[in-house]
């Protein structure tokens, strides 16, 4: 596979594969960083910025977190709300790996039909204690970059996006797209100032 394009891997790589793959080299850089291990947030910020956020359709995720009011935002708006809520999830994402150890992912079989556009890829992260329910919702992508791409996680039984689409409904009702940005923006520079995960 040496000297292929990148996109032509993940085109190729089954949801399931690429998530091992992921939480492998994702484990593995932590393992193998000791300011990593311990517990440098903006560090582990930049590991999941680099190696997990390319895999994630973040403008779908932002979009159905924010729910009809999507539609009535500026492109100025949404790129700003992606950026809010990226910088959200990033952190809080971060949060969780840097307490990682000697963790390791286990992927569930997956339950899938071939031509699929839509999977979960169910996972367990197993270490010290209960093993922790980690799951993906997943698309297919088409054209040049195409493959599998994230686009909700479920965290001990939550998905994300349920999560935060009543927090984004109520900042939307009083205040409209403006205020849920105001609002994203204000958790993410306290969240900051506190050097933790969200």
């Amino acid at each position: 596979m040496a000297g292929a394009a990148p996109w032509a891997f993940a085109a190729d790589e089954a949801p399931d594969a690429m998530i091992q793959r992921l939480s492998d080299d994702v484990l593995a850089t932590i393992r193998n960083d000791k300011t990593l291990q311990s517990g440098d947030v903006n560090r582990v910020m930049a590991v999941v910025d680099s190696k997990v956020m390319p895999n994630v359709n973040f403008t779908r995720m932002t979009a159905s977190a924010t729910g009809p009011m999507w539609r009535k935002a500026t492109p100025d708006q949404r790129q700003r709300l992606q950026t809010e809520f990226k910088s959200l999830l990033v952190r809080t994402y971060a949060g969780a790996l840097k307490q990682v150890s000697d963790q390791t992912v286990e992927v569930k079989p997956m339950r899938s039909a071939p031509g699929d556009k839509e999977v979960v890829v169910r996972t367990l992260v197993k270490g010290k204690g209960d093993p922790v329910q980690l799951d993906y919702r997943m698309e297919q992508t088409p054209g040049q970059g195409s493959g599998w791409k994230i686009y909700d996680l479920n965290v001990l039984g939550v998905w994300l996006v349920d999560n935060y689409r009543p927090q984004f409904a109520q900042q939307l009702n009083a205040g409209g797209v403006d205020a849920l940005i105001k609002s994203l923006s204000e958790r993410n520079q306290a969240n900051a100032a506190k050097g933790n995960g969200g």
